[in-house]
Order: C-alpha cells, then sequence, then structure tokens
C-alpha cells in the first residue's frame, strides 16, 4: 500500500510539470490571440483585432489552404497505408520480413528532414532523374516543371514524410482483430469489401483516427517541405507564423497558432467519440496488452 502511495508523486510531479510547460503556454497564447497591439507593444484591450486582421491580409486563406493540402495528403496516405498495415498485421507471417518492414517504416524518422527533401528534388528537379527518364524514352520533349516547386511537389513530400506515422496506429489497431471474427465474415458469405467496411474498418476505426491526428496535426506546422518543395509557390501556416512573428506581429501568429489548436482539439474529441462505444482509451490499451 505504501508502495502505491510513493508511485504517486512521480505521477504528480510529471502532472505538473505537464501543465506547466505545455498547457500553461498554450493558454497564453490563445490569451495573447484576442489582444491588441500598439507598434510593437501588446495592449490588454480584449477583442477579436487580431483574427480580423489575419483575414484582412488573406491569412485565412493560407489557413484553409494548408488544412486541404494536410486533409488531402492525409485522406491518399489512408488509403495506401490501411491495406498495406493490413497484410503487415494479418497476412504478413514471417517475421524476418516482418522486421524488414518496421525497420524501413522506423529509419526516416532518424534522418532530416531536409535531407529527404533534397533527395526528392534531385529526382523531381528539371535535370532529375524523373524529367531525364521521360525525355530519354521520347514521352516528353522538355522537362515538366509542375514537378518540383508547386503544390504538387508540396502533396508528394508530405506523403512521404507521414506515411509512417498512418502506418503503424493502423497497424496496432488492425492487429487487436481477432482473426477468427474476419474468417466467420467470409464463412458466412460475405466478400471482402463488405468484410471491410461491415467488420476490419469498424474495428479499426480508433487506429483510424489516431492516425489521422498523427498525420495531419504535425503535417499543419511542418515548415521545411512547403518551403523547399514548395519553392516559395504555395503558402502554408507556417510561412505565415514565420513570417508574423519575423514582423513582430505577434498577436496575429497566436491568432493563427490558435487556429491549428482549434483542429487538434476537434480532432481529439471525434477520436473521444469515437472511442467512447468501446470503453474508452483505457479499454483499448487493456485489449493491446491482450
Amino acid at each position: 500500500m505504501q508502495f502505491k502511495k510513493y508511485n504517486q508523486y512521480p505521477i504528480v510531479l510529471f502532472a505538473l510539470s505537464w501543465v506547466f510547460f505545455v498547457i500553461v503556454p498554450l493558454l497564453i497564447v490563445v490569451m495573447m490571440s484576442f489582444l491588441k497591439t500598439k507598434g510593437i507593444k501588446i495592449k490588454w484591450d480584449w477583442g477579436f483585432y487580431s483574427y480580423i486582421k489575419m483575414v484582412r491580409f488573406g491569412g485565412d486563406d493560407v489557413v484553409l489552404q494548408t488544412i486541404r493540402i494536410g486533409l488531402t495528403v492525409t485522406f491518399i496516405n489512408f488509403l495506401i497505408a490501411f491495406p498495406f498495415a493490413f497484410w503487415l498485421a494479418k497476412t504478413l507471417k514471417k517475421t524476418s520480413t516482418k522486421l524488414l518492414v518496421f525497420t524501413a517504416l522506423t529509419v526516416p524518422f532518424f534522418l532530416s528532414p531536409v535531407s529527404r527533401v533534397i533527395v526528392w528534388r534531385s529526382v523531381l528537379g528539371l535535370d532529375g532523374l524523373v524529367n531525364n527518364f521521360l525525355i530519354n524514352i521520347g514521352l516528353i520533349n522538355q522537362p515538366l516543371e509542375w514537378l518540383i516547386f508547386s503544390e504538387f511537389a508540396v502533396h508528394l513530400g508530405l506523403m512521404a514524410q507521414y506515411f509512417p506515422s498512418m502506418v503503424w496506429p493502423l497497424y496496432l489497431s488492425l492487429s487487436l482483430i481477432d482473426d477468427e471474427t474476419i474468417e466467420a465474415s467470409f464463412d458466412l458469405g460475405a466478400g471482402i469489401i463488405r468484410t471491410t467496411f461491415s467488420i476490419i474498418l469498424p474495428l479499426a476505426l480508433p487506429g483510424v483516427l489516431a492516425g489521422v491526428i498523427f498525420c495531419l496535426v504535425p503535417m499543419l506546422g511542418d515548415a521545411v517541405i512547403p518551403q523547399q518543395m514548395g519553392g516559395g509557390n504555395v503558402l502554408t501556416i507556417s510561412h505565415s507564423l514565420s513570417n508574423y512573428i519575423g514582423s513582430r506581429s505577434y498577436v496575429v501568429g497566436a491568432a493563427i497558432a490558435s487556429i491549428v489548436l482549434l483542429v487538434l482539439m476537434t480532432l481529439i474529441f471525434i477520436l473521444w467519440l469515437v472511442l467512447r462505444p468501446y470503453g474508452g482509451l483505457g479499454k483499448v490499451f487493456e485489449q493491446m496488452k491482450k
């Protein structure tokens, strides 16, 4: 009993540290977004001035464009990652091959995003591998300019960057589904499409939403890929935030950051609603222990 009480002290210390270093700064950012500035000085005049200023200078278009790109990339990653994760969780039985796939999914996290972007630029550039190949086979006469420094390039770079972030939650969620449940669906005459949408997808829904959060939220704040792959032609939240902070418009930058935080809280709320029929997040963790 005393041992349990002793274990509570690190938990309390962690909770206090988390509140002080995470929650309090976020609350300060949200609070700043409702303040007004005069020059470089912040006035304690509450209102929606920073949000109005953001809309006036086109910040809302940048936010919507970033969310649109993020949702598009997340959806494409899900379409590719779901069958891949199912194959990894249910079909692939050879341990050595599975370990090799796990390694391939993990290694990119140890590489700098800048180094990966440089590789993409050498592949998609005007004198890159793709253009040279297409010219050599006679398919095109001149390099395709839209392969690099375009929204297409940003989409492709983000897809490669956050694909593992979508695969891992899906893999964990699909691994919890009993094989006999899937086999019973096939035995009762359901095809692969009906089994996927009626059995597999509903049971894997917690992993789907977790994958969406882990893929979409970091993507909204990614500064490297849109800048390097977009070449300044694709404006995102990270660009606007950096510009506003550089010009000392801190309250407008706080407004943009608050919008990203609102998107995150909305996704977490949706995840909480979806997990309620499954007994909540704690129940999911208990199933993972089994």
